[in-house]
């Protein structure tokens, strides 16, 4: 079996969670009126215009974040679907994995393969895997450039994702790298 090499640059969704708070709060700050850059860059601006400014900023960090931890979710499974092949651990998800892996390798769908298989193989990850394709759908209207309006069914933002990623972290028995 010929074997994925794993990059160790995976995303740390705690760090992750960290890293974007820092970002909101530095961007609060710059449009701060206290900030030394404030009088050359925001000359002009009325109070609307600068909160409207400030809230795209946000809205833009907030989608940038919520791409980053869905991806990151995405490297987590398939990183547990190849950990099972190449481990060859007796459990009914690992043999499922397995038969997938000898016709496809690598190259499995996520949502309708490697997902559909946790529902089948493993009991309450009904509710937590049709989260994920919910929010997976989000993520494909956002690394494709956002020119349709999207279907969802929910609004997702930085924090449901990061509750979502939580969660499944906390009740999948995910193998690592």
């Amino acid at each position: 079996m010929r074997r994925v090499p794993f990059s160790s640059e995976n995303v740390i969704i705690a760090d992750l969670a960290l890293h974007h708070t820092d970002i909101e709060n530095s961007l609060r700050n710059y449009f701060n009126a206290n900030a030394s850059s404030f009088p050359a860059r925001f000359a002009g601006y009325s109070d609307s215009e600068l909160t409207a400014e400030l809230q795209t900023r946000l809205a833009e960090v907030d989608m940038t974040s919520s791409l980053t931890i869905l991806s990151a979710l995405e490297a987590v499974f398939r990183i547990d679907y190849l950990q099972r092949c190449y481990q060859k651990e007796k459990d009914s998800l690992s043999r499922a994995f397995r038969a997938l892996h000898r016709r496809k390798a690598s190259k499995v769908d996520l949502e309708n393969e490697i997902f559909d298989l946790w529902k089948q193989h493993t009991d309450g990850a009904t509710k937590l895997i049709s989260d994920l394709k919910g929010a997976f759908k989000y993520r494909h209207w956002l690394a494709h450039g956002r020119y349709w309006e999207p279907k969802l069914g929910k609004k997702y933002d930085f924090f449901s994702l990061y509750t979502l990623a939580a969660s499944v972290l906390a009740n999948f028995p995910l193998f690592g790298p």
